[in-house]
């Protein structure tokens, strides 16, 4: 089993994986709460104009618009028998964009089939089981590997126990698979995992990539990024943070992370040991070109923490002396990628 992404990070030292979906498609008219993966069906041009865009702008990875494309997901949409349907012409779309992108350029690029979480909880909390849970994400898997994906992307978790479910769903399609976790809750996942966790646990599965992205913002995303790193485990480590805190201004979502800012944090990010850098929540095709350029321009260093504090701003401010958090906390079922 090949691995592209290790064969681009072979090539040139890096390589940047794509931005945000639900932020990128309010601009194109996609509602508050309606679910992206249906334009995979509804509005399929749409979906091949953002993957031709972050492409454009120099990503070597395009996600699959199938995050919620879930069974757990999708009933809340009435959509759950649709699974297969929507994550086949997902991975479709992206496969057709990165056909299209080397025609016309001779850029090779990969097309990651991502799954988000059910966002539903584990026994005893929940009503989830391995067995079941695994079944949910093999229907997905499958789907977007007869779509045409290369990797199998797994983002956005909080859990251990879903990883390894998806994962173990993943496996089933031969393909590569990465998994990241969000650290957004007093330094550790929603389920209370830290990055050091998740780097021992991601190895002991047999996760060809992982790592960690959405969260709060770059700040936080790197010291994420470097409690993973610390640990030495030796895969492919992902950063694909969000750029900047969302703001509601003037009946819309903003975010307060401009290009400069994401191409500083892709900088760093490499030279702190990331290999696999992108933007989660907010991040545009403008943010992704910032971001290649600033990879292009810059030789890889040293990691500078004091450059990285000015550029970036103290991770974790909301959290108290006792480690408390007072903002950083996450609502379940919150969509990523927006």
């Amino acid at each position: 089993m090949t691995n592209p992404i290790a064969a681009i990070i072979a090539q040139q030292g890096w390589c940047v994986a794509d931005g945000a979906t639900g932020s990128n498609f309010f601009s194109r008219g996609l509602e508050a709460g309606y679910p992206p993966d249906l334009w995979c069906v509804e509005r399929p041009e749409e979906v091949l104009w953002l993957h031709d865009a972050f492409l454009t702008a120099g990503a070597d990875i395009i996600l699959t618009n199938s995050f919620g494309a879930n069974a757990p997901r999708l009933k809340l949409h009435q959509a759950e028998n649709r699974v297969t349907e929507l994550n086949r012409a997902a991975a479709t779309l992206a496969r057709k964009a990165t056909q299209q992108h080397f025609e016309e350029t001779g850029r090779r690029t990969v097309v990651a089939g991502s799954m988000g979480p059910t966002g539903e909880l584990f026994e005893p909390m929940g009503a989830l089981n391995h067995q079941d849970t695994v079944a949910i994400f093999t229907e997905q898997a499958m789907a977007l590997a007869e779509g045409g994906a290369d990797v199998i992307w797994i983002e956005t978790m909080s859990s251990l126990e879903e990883v390894a479910a998806a994962a173990e769903a993943a496996r089933t399609t031969g393909l590569p698979v990465c998994a990241t976790l969000t650290f957004d809750t007093a330094k550790r996942s929603m389920m209370g995992i830290t990055p050091a966790d998740f780097a021992h646990f991601a190895v002991s599965i047999g996760l060809d990539m992982a790592g960690s992205n959405c969260g709060v913002g770059p700040a936080e995303l790197m010291d994420s990024t470097q409690e993973i790193l610390a640990t030495g485990i030796d895969i492919p480590i992902v950063a694909k943070g969000n750029c900047g805190i969302p703001k509601y201004v003037n009946g819309a979502v903003t975010f307060e992370g401009g290009p400069e800012l994401m191409a500083r944090y892709a900088v760093f990010a490499r030279d702190a040991g990331a290999t696999v850098i992108g933007g989660c929540c907010g991040t545009t095709p403008e943010h992704v070109a910032a971001m290649v350029a600033a990879l292009k321009a810059n030789e890889r260093g040293d990691l500078n923490p004091d450059a990285m504090l000015a550029a970036l701003g103290k991770p974790w401010k909301s959290l108290s002396e006792n480690g408390n958090s007072g903002t950083g906390t996450r609502k379940r079922g919150r969509r990523k990628r927006d």
